[in-house]
């Protein structure tokens, strides 16, 4: 929130957008809101101007009401905005030493809702948000969000393609291993057809005859079929020599499949190596494996550049085309799930890999606080579209440090739920709940955060 009464120490960014309005309401406010709700979302000042020093200051709208009238008549005409993201509430009056200014706050959208769009035209009317300004988004962006919109993507028949593209050596191998994950399952018995079909892989085309899903193709496909139906696919994996003499695992490297699932278990055995399955460092472990298969099962493997993880001395980085759906501070949360490749998902979740639940990232989160590691930082950038999880590994945070992040933490989960009590505020931390309840008194200390009076109080922010 932008502390409207010291506005002279912001400036625009990524997130705020000042425009002086006093001729009535501009017409470049729309592009800012496309720009806002396809980004990370911003906040709109009308009657501000921007100093030559980039600073900001209010110059009282003559009649900021008619300008509210306008700015709602238009919003909800879809003529010229492709979806009111709006409630009454976003668009509010504050006035900042006698003058009146308009403030628009405005979310980001959801990813059904994507690209919002202006003059009812998504290939010249979709804008994104990039650095101070805003900027008229390319075809590529405009159906890479539509992609991210259309649920189930990777369900869709590749009917130009016949089902012996699936590699049987890798059907066999993921066959194998779930009937040890899951003994006595039903598909286990099914013939591989049948069993293809029934977990999403192949389906039945217009010719009678089977064909692979997107997600069968990638999953169990290899590479040289892969990139016939996705030319921009490519997996990478690297790391440094002084890590046991460096290795690399690409897959265009002709010397393995390639596809999704061999990758990543190819990758899960790096980390196996080093780390455990049993043990002290058996949590990292674990937490890695959700950090990589996060990063499988969230790209957009119709985007640029590709999937990229880096191991280097006490860092690993994971890089991946495409965006968060749900945001980065709720996939912080928890709890909620809505991923980019839903039949990938049905697919690994088979093998007992990956999280349904949307528990992965704060497990992660949680391993590192444990440990006292420096916090995960976790990037989104939008041209091109890609999400970047950065893990220090042994970089032990100062006491301080590893606070605030606590501190950080409790606020994006009261954000998200409203209230907490310490109990589930500790195990959200993975921290006892005396530390919690200290952590809680000096938020509350602090101003930022609020209690009941009960014997066990619910806390919310302020």
């Amino acid at each position: 929130m932008i502390d409207l009464q010291n506005l002279a120490i912001y400036r625009e960014n990524n997130r705020i957008e000042a425009k002086k309005a006093t001729g009535g309401l501009p017409d470049s406010v729309w592009e800012t809101y496309s720009a806002f709700a396809n980004t990370l979302g911003g906040v709109i000042l009308l009657g501000v101007e921007e100093y030559p020093d980039k600073s900001l200051h209010p110059v009282d709208l003559p009649d900021p009401d008619w300008i509210i009238t306008d700015f709602w008549e238009t919003v909800n005409d879809p003529a010229k905005v492709s979806v009111n993201l709006l409630g009454e509430r976003d668009v509010r009056i504050h006035a900042i030493d006698g003058k009146r200014i308009i403030v628009i706050t405005v979310p980001r959208a959801q990813s059904s809702d994507m690209p919002v769009f202006i003059n009812n035209d998504p290939l010249t009317g979709t804008y994104l948000r990039n650095g101070e300004g805003d900027y008229r988004c390319t075809p590529d962006e405009v159906f890479s969000m539509l992609r991210s919109s259309r649920k189930g993507h990777d369900m869709r028949l590749l009917e130009e393609l016949p089902a012996d593209v699936i590699d049987p050596e890798t059907l066999c191998s993921y066959r194998m291993r779930m009937s040890h994950t899951r003994p006595g399952h039903v598909l286990g018995e099914l013939e591989n057809d049948e069993f293809l079909r029934r977990i999403g892989a192949v389906g039945t085309g217009h010719d009678g005859n089977l064909h692979p899903t997107a997600a069968g193709l990638l999953m169990f496909g290899n590479e040289y079929e892969i990139v016939r139906a996705f030319p921009a696919y490519f997996l990478d994996y690297r790391e440094d020599e002084a890590l046991q003499g460096g290795c690399r695992i690409m897959s265009s490297s002709g010397e393995w499949s390639g596809n999704l699932y061999d990758f990543y278990f190819r990758v899960q055995e790096r980390f196996l190596r080093e780390f455990g399955a049993a043990g002290d460092d058996a949590p990292v472990y674990k937490a890695l494996r959700e950090a990589l298969a996060n990063c499988v099962l969230n790209a957009d493997y119709s985007g640029r550049q590709g999937l990229v993880i880096h191991r280097s001395a006490g860092r690993i980085t994971f890089s991946n085309p495409g965006r968060f759906l749900i945001g980065i501070e709720a996939a912080k949360t928890g709890g909620i799930s809505d991923p980019v490749n839903p039949g990938l998902v049905k697919m690994f979740s088979l093998i007992d890999i990956g999280s349904r639940t949307g528990s992965g990232i704060p497990g992660i989160f949680r391993v590192w606080n444990q440990r006292g590691w420096q916090a995960p930082v976790i990037s989104e950038s939008f041209h091109p579209e890609r999400i970047k999880v950065t893990l220090e590994i042994g970089n032990t945070a100062d006491k301080q440090t590893i606070s605030n992040v606590q501190k950080d933490m409790i606020i994006d989960y009261l954000t998200d739920h409203v209230t907490g009590d310490a109990a589930s505020l500790a195990g959200v931390l993975g921290v006892k709940p005396s530390r919690a309840r200290r952590l809680l008194q000096q938020l509350t200390e602090e101003g930022i955060v609020i209690t009941d009076e009960a014997e066990e109080p619910l806390y919310s922010l302020k």
